[in-house]
């Protein structure tokens, strides 16, 4: 009877393991993952830009859209050289909204017909889809991991918070960075302070 005992408490303290945290850095394992979406519409060009109902319904389309910052507005014409007059007019609808117009359209599937032009809108959105994750317990931690939604809410409101997604992807460059910004200070700190 005593072996019986000792083995199912045995079984139990090993069932218990299971549920032991195993992370023991100080990173959380949830971090925030950024998808993209691609809205795109095509529309036709009369040679000196969008048609006239074309640009009606670019306008109606972006206002369904709702443009925020963020978002990212690129053209596609299919053929590589662009359309400069039809560029203009989307550049011009999207400056209503306060969205600037990416160099570079993303691929999109279907094949764009001769004389027209497609408009992609890409949307990123922030999440941590792992959290919250409450499958670990403390007890029992002979481990010192932690636990398992260590980080869930940092991550969550960081996701939740950023302005434009996309900077937890690539950052953003300083486009103003000068490399003799550095030494203009310096030489202004020793011009004043005499040299010392």
């Amino acid at each position: 009877m005593q072996k019986v005992t000792f083995l199912i408490a045995a079984s139990l303290g090993l069932a218990g393991c299971g549920t032991m945290p195993n992370n023991t850095s100080m990173y959380s394992v949830h971090q925030p993952v950024v998808e993209r979406t691609n809205y795109a519409i095509d529309l036709a060009s009369d040679g000196n830009g969008i048609a006239f109902a074309d640009q009606k319904r670019l306008n109606e389309w972006f206002d369904a859209l709702d443009l925020g910052y963020g978002d990212r507005i690129s053209i596609d014409s299919g053929d590589g050289y662009g359309n400069a007059d039809a560029a203009r007019d989307v550049r011009a609808a999207a400056a209503e909204r306060g969205v600037m117009v990416a160099d570079n359209a993303p691929a999109t599937p279907g094949v764009i017909a001769p004389g027209n032009i497609r408009v992609v809108v890409t949307r990123s959105q922030a999440s941590v889809p792992s959290c919250p994750d409450w499958s670990t317990t403390h007890e029992n931690n002979y481990r010192a991991g932690n636990h398992s939604n260590h980080g869930c809410a940092s991550n969550t409101n960081l996701a939740a918070m950023v302005a434009d997604p996309e900077d937890l992807v690539r950052g953003r460059d300083n486009k103003r960075l000068d490399s003799n910004s550095g030494k203009a200070a310096v030489n202004a700190y020793k011009t004043k302070t005499g040299g010392n």
